[in-house]
C-alpha cells in the first residue's frame, strides 16, 4: 500500500521586482488553462521592441489566475482582444564578447544560493548522490577539495547467495547522444511572471522568433533555465512580448471594486521584457564517462546535463498536467476521488532520471496525493469544519473566537477566486477581517466610508447572506476584502493540512493497486498523452526513451533459522510460509518476562464494555502465559474507571497517574490503558508515564477488547514483553557463526540506527525531533536502548549526535563489560542530495564519540536506508521461473528479493531488498546505501545480514520491511514527536504557525527528560 508524500509550498505575492524564481508555481485546473492559454496567446501581439523608459512605465505582473463560475458555454474569462496593426516584431541582439563573464552552472547543492540567477531548480535535480565516489571502503582525497570523503565503492561485482528470479523494474532506459552539445540559456523576465504565465511567453516568443532562435524548440523550465540543442544567433538575445493580463488596477477590492466594463478596460496587453544570455555550453561525455566508471575515483555526477535532460523530458507532461515536485497529476488517469472534509485523490505519475549500471534510467511509477477541492468557500468550510455542518440552514450564525482560528487556520494561504463578476484574477487568503461582513465599512477613492454589503447591493445588485460571517482579508499591507459566499477554491492547490484517519485510508485506498494493475498504469503513463514520451523534446534533444521496462535478474534468499523459548514445544523453525510468518501456537518467546506488578486505566467505554475489562485481563494473562510471559492475573490496584474528559485536562490526567503509581507503591512495571477511541489526549498520556510516573504503558481500544481473539491478545502480549524488556525471537545460528570473517563471538558488534522526524508541513516553529537506537546484547542483538534529542526546525543533520552516540557506548560497556569491535550505523530518512553532507557531519559526530574512549577508534559502517523511493519490481510474467517462485503472476516478489546489479548505482555500494511479504497493494522494496565502510563487507555478507536481522523484529512474528535498527530509531523519534504535542493550548508547541518566520526559527525546547525507569527499555515499540 502506498502513498505518496510530497512537500509543496507555494509562492506568495511578490513584488514588481525581477525575481530568480525559486518557488514552486501555483497549480492550475489545466483544462481550463489550455484553453485560456491558446486565447490569450491569440489575442497578444508580436515580439517587439521598445526604449528602456517605456518599458518601465508598465505595472506588475498580477498571476495568472482560475476561472470563475460561469456556465460551462463560456469559456472565455475576458473579451477577444483584437490584434493591434501597429505593433511590429522586432528583436534586440548583442553579440557577447567571448571573454564575458557568464553566470554560474547548475550545481547539486543542498541550498541554493538567493542570489543565484542561474541555478536549476533544486526540485528538479536529479536526487544522485554526492560530489565523490570512491572505493569500496571509502576514503579521504586530499587533492580535488581538502579533506573531501569519497563515498564507498561497491566491493565486487554483486552477490551471488539466493535462488535466480526474473524480475521487471519501472526503470525505462533512455539512450542519449554523449557528442551531442545542449546550449544553457539564462532567462531573464520582468516584470517577473508566475511559472504558468512564463511558459506562455515562452511559448509565444518561440513561435515568432524561430529564425532568430535557429528554429531550435527549447525546454524550458518555467524559471530562469532555458535548454536548447541549437546555438541561437546570438549570446544574448532581448524580446519584448505583450500578453493580456489582467492590470494591477483590478487587484485591490472592494475599495476599488468596479463595473465588469470597466475591469475589461484594465485586462490590457501586458509588457515583458525577456533577456536571454548564453551560460554554457556541454556535451554528454561526462555523463558517459561516470556511467562507463570510466576516469577518476571522484569524478562528480555531470548535474548540469542531468538537470538538462530532465527539464526536456518534463516539458511536455507539465504542459498537460499538474506538477507537483517531481510528480505530475492529470484527470486523465482515472480521474479524481473524493476523500471527504473538501479534499480530493487526484492520480498522477512520478518520474526522475537516475544512473544506473545500464545507463541512464527515467524511474517512471504511478503517483497519488492529496489536493483541495475546487467549490465555494461556504460549501469547502462545511466540508472542513464539523462545527460548520449546518451552515446553510443559519445563515445569520456568528463565529465564535475559538472557531474563528479554526476556520482561518483552515483557509490561511488557500488562493480563491471571485464569482460575482468576469474576472480571471485569483487571491491568496492572508487572514480574516477582525469585523464581520454586516460590520464592515472601507473608504472610497473620494476617501468616503462605504458599507460593504451596501456597496456589493449597489454595484451588483446582490444581497450578502452570511452576514455574520467575517470576510477573506487578501492583502497583508491594506484592507482588502472578498465576502466568502462570493469566493471559490481554486483547483490544482495540494492540501497540505494533516488528514483524518477516513481521509488517510481513502488517499491509500487510491494508490493501492496489486502488481499487475500498477505495471499497467506505468506502462499507460509511457505510452499515452501525457506521459515522458509524448512530445516532441526527446528527438529534438537526440534522445530515445525505451517504452519497456527493464529485464533484470534478482535474487531471492533463504530464510534465517529462528530460536525460540525452551518453554515451548516447538524450540527453533525456519518460516517456510510463501509469506515467511511463523506462529507462536505451540512455542514461547526467546525471552519472556515476569509482570508482577502491574494496573490498568479505562477512559471512557459504555457499561457493556466496561464489564468486560476482567474478562480481558483473565484472557490476556492465560494468552500471555501461553507463549511464555508472566502476567499477574491480579493487577496490584482495582482498575481505574475516567471518562474520556479526563485526557483533555493535563494536570488532572497526570494526577490520576500519579496516584495510581503512589498506591503500588511507586513500583509499577507496566500500565494498560483501555480507550474509548483514538484521542488527541494519547500523547500526554504517553509523556507522563514515560517522563513523570516512569512506568511502560500499553494502549489499546474498547472495540478491539470486544473481539478478544487469539491473535490480537498474541500481538498485545509481545509488544508488553518488549516493553519491559524481553524479546521474541533470537538467530539460532548466530551472527558470529553466519559471518566469521568479521564477526567473532568474543568481539561485541553494536548495531546502531537514527531518523530524524520533521514537523507537520504547515508547522513553521515545533522543534524537529532526532532519536539514535543501538543494541546492547551480543550476539543476539535485539534488545535496543535509544535517545531521543529536540533540534533546529527542520534541521536533517542530527546536531547532538556525538553526545547521544557517546550515551549508548557507555550503556553498551554497561552491559557487555567491554566497547563494541565494530559500530553498523543505519541512517533513516536521507535523501540523496544530503548523502554527502550527512556522511560528513555525522561519521565525524560518531568518531567524536568513541574518541571519549582513549585508543578507541572502531571500524564503521556507515549505511544510508531509504523507502521513500520510486523503484518497483515487478514478477517478469513471460518467464516461468518467474510465476513459479512467485506462485501467482499478479503476487509481489517474495520476501528476500534482492537486487544488485543493473538498476543500482553504476560504481557506489547500494542494493534493494525486499525483506517482508506485500499483503496489500505492490511491495516497495527498501534501498540500502553504504556510504562509508571501513568493515569491507562483500556483498553477500551485508545482504545477508540485513535480512536476518529483519526476522528479530519484537513486536512481530514476521519479518519487516525496514531493519530493525532504523525501524526503532523511527519509532522513537515518533514517540519524541508525541512529547511535544500537548492536547491542553498552554504549551508552547501548539503556537500560530504564522508566529515565527521560517528564515529564523525558534530555539528547540529540549525534550523532557525520560525517567530512569524506562529509559533503558524499548518503550518506544
Amino acid at each position: 500500500m502506498e502513498e505518496t508524500k510530497e512537500s509543496n509550498t507555494t509562492k506568495k505575492c511578490t513584488s514588481p521586482k525581477t525575481r530568480s524564481f525559486r518557488g514552486r508555481s501555483n497549480p492550475l485546473n489545466h483544462h481550463y488553462y489550455h484553453h485560456h492559454q491558446q486565447q490569450l496567446l491569440q489575442n497578444s501581439n508580436r515580439v517587439w521592441y521598445c526604449n528602456q523608459n517605456q518599458y518601465q512605465t508598465y505595472p506588475a505582473l498580477l498571476p495568472l489566475p482560475l476561472p470563475p463560475t460561469i456556465p460551462p458555454q463560456i469559456t472565455a474569462a475576458t473579451p477577444p482582444l483584437p490584434r493591434n496593426p501597429s505593433f511590429r516584431s522586432k528583436t534586440h541582439l548583442q553579440k557577447l564578447p567571448r571573454n564575458q563573464n557568464s553566470p554560474p552552472m547548475a550545481t547539486s547543492s543542498d541550498t541554493d544560493p538567493p542570489n543565484s540567477s542561474v541555478s536549476p531548480d533544486p526540485e528538479r535535480q536529479e536526487l544522485t548522490g554526492v560530489p565523490f565516489r570512491g572505493n569500496n571502503i571509502g576514503k579521504v582525497v586530499m587533492g580535488a577539495t581538502p579533506q573531501s570523503l569519497v563515498v564507498a565503492r561497491r566491493p565486487d561485482s554483486g552477490g551471488v547467495e539466493g535462488a535466480v528470479i526474473s524480475l521487471l523494474a519501472n526503470h525505462f532506459l533512455v539512450q542519449f547522444s554523449p557528442s551531442h552539445r545542449i546550449f544553457h540559456y539564462d532567462v531573464e523576465i520582468s516584470p517577473n511572471p508566475s511559472k504558468d504565465v512564463a511558459r506562455m511567453i515562452k511559448q509565444k516568443l518561440v513561435e515568432d522568433n524561430s529564425a532568430v532562435l535557429s528554429d531550435a524548440l527549447p525546454a524550458y523550465d518555467g524559471r530562469r533555465n532555458l535548454y536548447s540543442s541549437i546555438e541561437f544567433q546570438s549570446d544574448r538575445l532581448e524580446f519584448f512580448v505583450r500578453l493580456p493580463i489582467p492590470s494591477a488596477k483590478s487587484l485591490s477590492l472592494p475599495s476599488r471594486l468596479e463595473s465588469i466594463d470597466s475591469q475589461e478596460k484594465h485586462c490590457q496587453l501586458k509588457l515583458f521584457r525577456i533577456n536571454i544570455k548564453l551560460v554554457s555550453k556541454f556535451d554528454g561525455m561526462e555523463l558517459s564517462n561516470y556511467l562507463s566508471n570510466e576516469g577518476g575515483d571522484w569524478i562528480p555526477l555531470p548535474q548540469n546535463y542531468l538537470h538538462a535532460l530532465d527539464v526536456v523530458l518534463r516539458e511536455s507532461p507539465t504542459s498537460k498536467c499538474i506538477p507537483m515536485g517531481r510528480s505530475l497529476y492529470s484527470s486523465s488517469m482515472g480521474g479524481t476521488k473524493d476523500i471527504g472534509g473538501g479534499v480530493v485523490g487526484y492520480r498522477g505519475f512520478f518520474q526522475s532520471l537516475r544512473p544506473t549500471q545500464q545507463g541512464l534510467a527515467l524511474n517512471v511509477d504511478f503517483s497519488v496525493t492529496a489536493f483541495h477541492e475546487s467549490i465555494g468557500v461556504i460549501p469547502y468550510l462545511q466540508k472542513r469544519l464539523e462545527f460548520l455542518r449546518d451552515l446553510s440552514q443559519r445563515r445569520l450564525r456568528s463565529l465564535s473566537r475559538e472557531e474563528r482560528m479554526e476556520v482561518e487556520k483552515a483557509l490561511k494561504n488557500i488562493r480563491v477566486f471571485v464569482c460575482h463578476r468576469e474576472t480571471v484574477q485569483r487571491y491568496r487568503v492572508c487572514s480574516l477581517t477582525d469585523e464581520t461582513t454586516e460590520n464592515l465599512w472601507f473608504p472610497d477613492r473620494d476617501r468616503e466610508n462605504l458599507r460593504l454589503v451596501n456597496y456589493f447591493k449597489d454595484h451588483y445588485n446582490y444581497d450578502i447572506q452570511f452576514r455574520n460571517l467575517p470576510c477573506l482579508q487578501i492583502s497583508r499591507n491594506k484592507p482588502c476584502y472578498l465576502p466568502m459566499e462570493l469566493c471559490m477554491i481554486c483547483e490544482g492547490q495540494k492540501f497540505l493540512g494533516k488528514l483524518s484517519d477516513d481521509q488517510t485510508a481513502k488517499i491509500l485506498k487510491m494508490g493501492c493497486q496489486r502488481p499487475r494493475e500498477r505495471k499497467a498504469i506505468i506502462d499507460g503513463v509511457m505510452t499515452g498523452p501525457v506521459g515522458p514520451t509524448s512530445g516532441i523534446q526527446g528527438s529534438e534533444f537526440k534522445l530515445q526513451i525505451s517504452r519497456q521496462m527493464t529485464r533484470l535478474k534478482g535474487r531471492v534468499l533463504q530464510p534465517p533459522k529462528l530460536k525460540l523459548g525452551n518453554g515451548g514445544c516447538i524450540r527453533d523453525l525456519i518460516p517456510s510460509r510463501h509469506d515467511r510468518q511463523w506462529n507462536l501456537l505451540d512455542s514461547h518467546v526467546f525471552e519472556g518476562t515476569r509482570i508482577e506488578r502491574w494496573a490498568l486505566i479505562s477512559f471512557g467505554g459504555s457499561a457493556d464494555q466496561k464489564s468486560i475489562v476482567s474478562k480481558f485481563i483473565n484472557q490476556l494473562s492465560q494468552r500471555c502465559d501461553q507463549l511464555g510471559i508472566f502476567l499477574n492475573k491480579n493487577t496490584v490496584v482495582a482498575p481505574q474507571f475516567e471518562p474520556m474528559q479526563v485526557l483533555n485536562n493535563v494536570s488532572l490526567l497526570e494526577s490520576k497517574l500519579k496516584k495510581i503509581c503512589t498506591t503500588a507503591f511507586n513500583n509499577l512495571q507496566l500500565l494498560i490503558c483501555v480507550m474509548e477511541r483514538r484521542h488527541k489526549g494519547y500523547a500526554d498520556f504517553k509523556r507522563i508515564a514515560e517522563t513523570s510516573v516512569g512506568v511502560v504503558s500499553q494502549c489499546c481500544l474498547y472495540p478491539n477488547l470486544g473481539k478478544l481473539s487469539s491473535q490480537f491478545l498474541a500481538n498485545l502480549a509481545l509488544k508488553i514483553n518488549a516493553k519491559v524488556g524481553g524479546c521474541t525471537v533470537a538467530l539460532y545460528n548466530s551472527l558470529p557463526s553466519q559471518i566469521p570473517r568479521l564477526f567473532q563471538l568474543n568481539d561485541p558488534v553494536i548495531f546502531m540506527g537514527a531518523d530524524v522526524t520533521h514537523p507537520h508541513p504547515l508547522d513553521d516553529s515545533s522543534p524537529s525531533v532526532a532519536a539514535v537506537v543501538g543494541s546492547v546484547n551480543w550476539p543476539a542483538a535485539n534488545k535496543y536502548v535509544s535517545r531521543m534529542r529536540s533540534q533546529t526546525h527542520r534541521q536533517e543533520i542530527i546536531q547532538d549526535l556525538a553526545t547521544m552516540v557517546g550515551e549508548i557506548l557507555d550503556d553498551f560497556f554497561q552491559e557487555q563489560i567491554k566497547l563494541p569491535k565494530r559500530i553498523i550505523f543505519f541512517r533513516d530518512g536521507v535523501s540523496e542530495t544530503q548523502f554527502y553532507k550527512v556522511l560528513k557531519e555525522e561519521l565525524e559526530a560518531i568518531r567524536a564519540a568513541c574518541s571519549r574512549f582513549p585508543g578507541y577508534k572502531p571500524p564503521i559502517t556507515f549505511a544510508v536506508v531509504q523507502k521513500r523511493h520510486h523503484t518497483r519490481l515487478f514478477p517478469n510474467e513471460t518467464d516461468p521461473s518467474s510465476t513459479r517462485i512467485t506462485q501467482s503472476s499478479d503476487e509481489n516478489i517474495p520476501p528476500g528479493t534482492v537486487v544488485d546489479s543493473v538498476i543500482t548505482h553504476p560504481r557506489e555500494f547500494d542494493f534493494y531488498l525486499c525483506s517482508h511479504w506485500g499483503v496489500k497493494g505492490t511491495s516497495r522494496p527498501t534501498h540500502y546505501h553504504v556510504l562509508w565502510d571501513e568493515n569491507q563487507f562483500t556483498s553477500d555478507e551485508l545482504q545477508k545480514l540485513v535480512y536476518n536481522l529483519c526476522y528479530t523484529f519484537v513486536r512481530c512474528t514476521k519479518p519487516v520491511s525496514l531493519v530493525p535498527p532504523a525501524y526503532y530509531a523511527h519509532l522513537a523519534a515518533y514517540r519524541g514527536r508525541l512529547y511535544l504535542e500537548r492536547s491542553d493550548s498552554s504549551s508552547p508547541f501548539t503556537r500560530s504557525a504564522s508566529t515565527f518566520s521560517r528564515a529564523a526559527p525558534p530555539k528547540a525546547t529540549p525534550l523532557p527528560k525520560l525517567s530512569e525507569n524506562v529509559k533503558n527499555l524499548m518503550f518506544y515499540c
